[in-house]
């Protein structure tokens, strides 16, 4: 990619070199976001980076290529010619872009990406890098109505399934608004700078659900999809860990690359936490599954019969997975999860504050699954994560990944890393 000078580049690092030396492709689609697209560019270039504009035809319509050329001091790929600009910038190759940033990204192209469809510069240009494994970050921008499509939200969990980190949008005025010019700095700069920052780090996780049978055909479950923990594992994996995923019978697709070991009941999960724990000695457990606390007595290998009047069981206790993990291995920093039903954010906490000192836990992350948008099932959780000296770290509500990488950031930060 040749840079020639322009007097714009005279601003590069002028703010410090945090993305010294790193090449950025900023690719821009047809929201009347993209007015912010020019003050992206320059805020990157003031902490070292090299900016480089790749524009949809519909974003053309509302900035003009040569206000993004001015920007950035760089020609403009408006769209693919001979040069294959695609390849150029993104492509598997020593010299391709550090990172790809879409700010804004509209629905229409979120959509086209998730189903692998490339007929725009800045579609191709996605395409080219999710096959290379360049770094992606999108900014979503458009009516709130059109983000809360069902659709739309299955094409961002795709799109996160595939390591592309999506930085929540504000909603506001009916609007899901692209991020503040300063959050989105923020996290290219994380992103750049903690790439691979938890390599040699073997971290267990365990997600999803269990199931407790009561005779041949029926169990005792819960809600829960996985998702949180999966998210854990995913990131975990895109930063250099050695990740071991002990999941239960969640929906979530677990990641390709963990040391995946699938379990059904709570005594299933348990032994292989223990067993994984004692094998590798991993260094973090992050005990995010939803295993079941009571099962029956006994099991009947039967199927009951349908029509009976009344069916009494009597459930027993079950082994708690964390109080074992804790004892097989002391020295692992431990991470579990607290989820109650409608209580205040003060009963939550202390709650959870009370289990960690019983447990002896580094840290715990508790949720009210009762809340709007939090818990079981879906894409976004709202957290408060405790540590031993009580201090409480809240996290307002977000895509789970979001919380995942906020998490591994806290306990790489605890490790010392």
């Amino acid at each position: 990619m040749a840079t020639p000078w322009h007097t714009s580049k005279d601003i590069i690092g002028t703010k410090g070199d945090a993305l010294k030396g790193r090449r950025i492709v900023l690719c821009i689609t047809g929201s009347v976001a993209a007015v912010r697209s020019p003050e992206i560019a320059r805020e990157l270039m003031r902490l070292g980076a090299e900016v480089y504009a790749v524009m949809s035809p519909m974003a053309q319509k509302i900035i003009h290529p040569y206000l993004m050329e001015w920007a950035t001091g760089n020609p403009v790929v408006t769209e693919l010619t001979g040069q294959v600009e695609h390849v150029t910038l993104a492509g598997d190759h020593p010299r391709r872009a550090d990172l790809i940033l879409v700010a804004p990204c509209t629905a229409n192209t979120i959509g086209k990406v998730a189903a692998g469809i490339d007929d725009t510069p800045v579609t191709t240009v996605l395409t080219t890098a999710i096959g290379s494994g360049t770094p992606i970050i999108i900014a979503p921008a458009m009516h709130v109505s059109m983000y809360r499509h069902p659709i739309v939200l299955e094409n961002i969990r795709k799109l996160e399934s595939l390591g592309i980190e999506v930085l929540m949008p504000r909603i506001e005025e009916g609007k899901a608004k692209i991020p503040e010019t300063r959050e989105i700095v923020d996290a290219v700069v994380r992103r750049l700078t903690a790439e691979r920052d938890l390599e040699g780090l073997r971290i267990l996780v365990t997600a999803g659900p269990t199931r407790e049978y009561l005779d041949a055909f029926r169990f005792i479950s819960n809600p829960s999809s996985g998702k949180m923990g999966v998210a854990i594992a995913e990131e975990a994996l895109r930063r250099g860990a050695e990740v071991t995923l002990i999941y239960g019978p969640g929906t979530a697709q677990p990641p390709i690359g963990v040391e995946l070991i699938r379990v059904e009941s709570t005594e299933e999960m348990l032994n292989a936490a223990v067993k994984a724990l004692r094998e590798k000695r991993h260094q973090v457990a992050i005990l995010a599954a939803a295993a079941a606390d009571y099962g029956p007595r006994e099991r009947r290998m039967v199927k009951t019969p349908s029509k009976m009047e009344r069916w009494t069981l009597e459930l027993k206790p079950l082994p708690k997975i964390i109080e074992a993990v804790r004892e097989a291995s002391p020295e692992t920093y431990l991470v579990g999860f607290k989820a109650e039903y409608n209580v205040s954010d003060e009963e939550l906490i202390e709650r959870a504050y009370r289990r960690l000192r019983e447990v002896g836990m580094n840290l715990i992350v508790a949720n009210d699954v009762s809340r709007e948008g939090v818990g079981f099932g879906h894409d976004t959780n709202e957290v408060y994560i405790i540590d031993p000296d009580h201090k409480v770290i809240h996290i307002p509500k977000a895509s789970k990944r979001m919380i995942a990488r906020r998490l591994l950031d806290i306990i790489k930060e605890r490790l010392g890393r």
